[in-house]
């Protein structure tokens, strides 16, 4: 037995001997209510509820799997997925229609074919422009005003921009795909569970949603070694302009990898195989295979260097050895290499960004830990297009839009739709709940005070992941898809 499957044993040992207790408690607890003529209340039913699941989850789930594309909003992929609440419709035509400053006119959102999107600008000041006060209509406006190609005056009406424009020559901001597009999605949505409430964690951009992946936070630090000099920052001008090439300690908070390793959690961050982020760091050869910093943070956390855990932010080809040998980590990220993450405005198909994440999949589903996996498969922000949920307000840095989101996994409840408000804050909470007993990044409680304005795994609003699994129901089999399928069917006949 391998070093880390020995690992994974003892916690799962250790795990089940603490909830085993914990349920003694709660079942205690209810024994006595009925011993004194009481009926149980509603908290203690729900507290035994609770940890009978999470006992469940804890038994049965070893890994979890995040994987994380760029820029896509929910209506744009699962917009007309049967049962999620997607784009407003009546009798399959939209209900709702946008101002167009350029034709002067309301325009509606449309089905696009074209693979190559262009999108529309997706900082925090579009975010709010888009959301306008909740009436979710300036997403065109800001298209315009931001002369993002052949969405403003300027080119609009030029034959090299048609493809990338509607019937009523509305720019790609307001396009829809589906099965015809993304077919693999819409399996993975259709036999598993969809999301249709999960809302990228802040309303900017990728840097600081990927900040808020792994450490519940996006801030600027006065003092890289010191974490009470930080303070909330979802613009990141200094770290745009720093972390080109070999990147520097700038982020002082605490992030999920010092709790993990203080736990002894194994976790690994799979980046492009070519990708450089301590210098010195040589030009990129063409064709090379490299993650964005945007999408690599964690070189940038003091906290990484300080526990010398940079090791753990491995290649790709690391990822695949792993499923294959069954040594996948307990917490596994999972960026993409740049040309298939989805990102708009990089020149590439949606399809290879698809082909690329389902061969990222079909590896676990292949692999001896699928049985105890739990894959969850999002983007980071919406890259501009329309979307018609307004986002909460937990604080002052977020929810952002929709994004799409999707569990799958052999305990997935298959076939369903959550409609809890969710966010990557979600993803924090599971972790914590399922190798850290629940400890929280709080500054309060963790070891290493910070400044963070929210505990974000506490907020009211958060859905709970544990939701979406079935431990009671025949584990799920791999659906292993081709990476390269053909289309499927129109979502509404005749678009």
């Amino acid at each position: 037995m391998t070093r880390e499957k020995d690992a994974v044993t003892t916690r799962r040992l250790f795990r089940v001997a603490i909830l085993s207790a914990a349920l003694a408690v709660v079942l205690a607890a209810v024994a006595l209510n009925a011993g004194s003529g009481r009926k149980a209340s509603a908290s203690s039913a729900s507290a035994s509820s609770a940890v009978t699941q999470l006992a469940r989850a804890q038994r049965h789930i070893d890994h979890l799997v995040f994987i994380v594309q760029e820029n896509r909003s929910f209506d744009h992929y699962f917009g007309t997925f049967p049962g999620a609440d997607g784009i407003p419709m009546r009798d399959g035509r939209p209900t709702v229609c946008l101002p167009d400053p350029v034709l002067q006119a309301c325009v509606r959102p449309y089905h696009s074919s074209n693979l190559v999107n262009l999108g529309g600008p997706h900082t925090q000041r579009h975010s709010v422009a888009d959301v306008d006060g909740g009436r979710m209509d300036g997403f065109v406006r800001t298209t315009v005003a931001s002369q993002i190609r052949c969405g403003d005056a300027r080119d609009r009406f030029r034959p090299k921009c048609r493809r990338y424009l509607g019937p009523q020559l509305q720019p790609d901001v307001l396009s829809w795909h589906d099965a015809r597009e993304i077919p693999n999605y819409w399996s993975y949505a259709e036999h598993f569970v969809l999301q249709d409430h999960m809302f990228a964690p802040t309303d900017s951009w990728t840097l600081p949603s990927h900040l808020f992946l792994v450490s519940g936070w996006s801030a600027t630090c006065s003092d890289p070694k010191d974490p009470m000099s930080c303070t909330s920052d979802l613009a990141l001008k200094q770290a745009a302009e720093v972390q080109h090439g070999g990147q520097e300690p700038l982020y002082a908070w605490t992030d999920i990898t010092y709790l993990l390793n203080e736990a002894g959690v194994s976790w690994a961050y799979y980046v492009g195989k070519d990708t450089c982020f301590l210098d010195p760091c040589t030009k990129r050869a063409p064709g090379s295979q490299y993650t964005v910093y945007q999408q690599n943070p964690l070189p940038g956390f003091v906290t990484v260097r300080q526990d010398h855990q940079l090791r753990n932010i491995e290649g790709h080809p690391a990822y695949f050895q792993a499923a294959a040998d069954g040594t996948l980590p307990s917490v596994s990220w999972v960026m993409p290499y740049d040309g298939v993450s989805e990102h708009p405005s990089n020149g590439m198909p949606i399809t290879d960004g698809q082909a690329w994440v389902t061969k990222v999949i079909d590896a676990a589903m292949q692999g001896p830990d699928w049985d105890s996996t739990a894959i969850f498969l999002a983007w980071d922000d919406w890259g501009g297009f329309y979307d018609h949920v307004q986002p909460p307000r937990v604080d002052r840095n977020g929810y952002g839009l929709r994004v799409p989101g999707i569990l799958i996994s052999p305990w997935a409840r298959a076939g369903t739709i959550d409609h809890q408000t969710l966010s990557f804050d979600a993803y924090l909470k599971l972790i914590e709940d399922l190798f850290l007993g629940g400890q929280r990044l709080n500054p309060k409680t963790d070891g290493r005070p910070d400044p963070r304005p929210t505990v974000r795994e506490n907020a009211k609003i958060l859905g709970d992941l544990l939701n979406e699994f079935d431990f009671t129901q025949q584990p799920i089999p791999p659906l292993v898809l081709d990476p390269r399928p053909p289309p499927g069917p129109a979502s509404i006949p005749g678009t």
